[in-house]
């Protein structure tokens, strides 16, 4: 019987599942372009080869089930700073600072690195899903401001985030990018008054 360093051996594989999650993730983020083979993958684990597959049939099953950790993550966070917020207008900033704080951690590299390593539907539907969380509640924050389209300025409020998101990884400062998005936006939220 293989030698454990857990309690029990079902603790034992879910460490050794999460070692490989995690260290899949890092070679990914590290190298973005790059999906990680099997074989680096298991080397930064520390683990055989071979024992990759007792826990995930291929690179792209592994992959997958880290789509199903990031992107999940991301909406969770998200939701949660917003949850966590003020009022409407404090939420919607909420809902674009934790954004460009996950940019700016590498998470917004790493979700498209990961959806462009495995396409498919279930990716697809993934993605869709973190959208619609985020969504959901950014929409509803509008709606309670009393704005006349709240879907539409949704849309405007996440297509600046999307351009700050982008200087971001282009190399701007993120605390100074994160600013100009609040002088710009601030007003309008934080100036309105609920119906």
């Amino acid at each position: 019987m293989p030698r454990i360093n857990a309690p029990t051996v079902a603790q034992h594989r879910a460490e050794r599942r999460r070692a490989l999650l995690d260290a899949a993730r890092s070679l990914l983020a590290e190298d973005p372009r790059h999906p990680p083979t099997l074989a680096a993958v298991a080397a930064r684990a520390k683990l055989a080869r071979s024992s990759v597959y007792e826990y995930f049939r291929s690179g792209d099953a592994l992959l997958l089930e880290l789509v199903r950790e990031v992107l999940p993550n991301w909406s969770r966070q998200v939701t949660d700073a917003m949850a966590a917020a003020g009022g409407p207008g404090e939420q919607v900033l909420a809902y674009v600072a934790a954004n460009l704080r996950l940019v700016a951690e590498g998470e917004h590299a790493l979700a498209t690195a990961l959806i462009e390593s495995v396409p498919g539907e279930e990716t697809n539907a993934s993605t869709r899903q973190m959208h619609e969380q985020m969504s959901g509640p950014l929409v509803a924050a509008l709606s309670e401001l009393g704005l006349p389209d709240p879907t539409s300025t949704a849309g405007l409020i996440s297509s600046v985030v999307y351009t700050a998101s982008r200087m971001i990884e282009a190399g701007s400062d993120t605390t100074a990018t994160g600013e100009r998005v609040r002088e710009l936006l601030g007003p309008f939220l934080l100036g309105r008054g609920t119906p």
